[in-house]
């Protein structure tokens, strides 16, 4: 049952990167995920090995309330996905709307799926305040905000403080409290990239949830259509990697054994 949303304040950052890793590592930790993309970019499938050319979704087709066991993917990681769907600009402003007009359309399904109280569910939601984060913030156990350790994310942290990074009014204050920071691609090598990331650890404190390095092996693992702990499982960003997941298992639950069977069980 609970719910894990990944964002960000702003695009670029790794967060889908982020998102499909750690809802690996949970996976391997033995725990059923489940990972949504709600981000009309549909790269999360990328992650999983999911064609380029396959552009079918949940998201996508929500309007026509989709049974989301349908469209739900077991991936060779063991991960189940929901991806996106393909959709133009017109496409995603009107289901930004359609969300807008009718909050069920998406509350509802996700009640459902949340119900199963032996599911970690993983959500990727769009970089900003969007609909979506709006409707899954007061249901979440924790929102994980992916910042790169750079000077401009830096500059966001007040953002967080704020709880603006949430949206605006009563909705954000409220939920701030379960804003946690994992800060991506730190290089301690670098003077600005580890100046950056002292200044948000020092001052986040324990709202800092994580780092992980900066590594090559990030990327290629992208370019594989493969997971970092497939691809090189002994580089830092894999332990990194592993010690988030390790601290978001601690802020969940315990999940007795007789629900931690695979989804073919069900």
């Amino acid at each position: 049952m609970p719910l894990i949303i990944f964002a960000s304040p702003k695009g670029g950052v790794g967060k889908t990167t982020m998102a499909a890793n750690i809802a690996d590592a949970l996976r391997r930790n033995g725990r059923r995920v489940l990972v949504i993309d709600f981000d009309p970019q549909n790269t999360l499938r990328l992650h999983f090995g999911v064609p380029l050319s396959d552009g079918a979704g949940f998201l996508a087709n929500l309007p026509k309330r989709p049974d989301w066991r349908n469209v739900a993917r077991q991936t060779a990681s063991g991960v189940m996905l929901l991806p996106h769907g393909a959709i133009d600009i017109r496409g995603a402003l009107g289901l930004s709307s359609a969300i807008e007009r009718d909050p069920e359309l998406l509350a509802a399904p996700m009640r459902a799926i949340l119900a199963d109280p032996g599911l970690v569910v993983i959500a990727d939601t769009p970089p900003g305040p969007s609909h979506a984060l709006n409707l899954l913030a007061p249901m979440a156990s924790l929102v994980i905000a992916v910042l790169l350790a750079d000077a401009t994310s830096a500059a966001l942290v007040p953002e967080i403080d704020n709880g603006r990074f949430l949206g605006q009014g009563t909705m954000a204050a409220l939920f701030a409290g379960r804003l946690r920071v994992l800060l991506n691609g730190v290089d301690p090598n670098a003077r600005l990239s580890r100046a950056a990331a002292e200044t948000v650890a020092r001052h986040l404190g324990p709202r800092l949830l994580g780092a992980v390095a900066r590594e090559e092996a990030v990327a290629e693992a992208l370019a594989a259509q493969r997971l970092i702990l497939d691809i090189s499982p002994n580089s830092q960003a894999a332990e990194d990697l592993r010690e988030v997941a390790r601290g978001i298992e601690a802020a969940m639950p315990a999940v007795p054994d007789t629900l931690q069977q695979g989804w073919g069980a069900r």
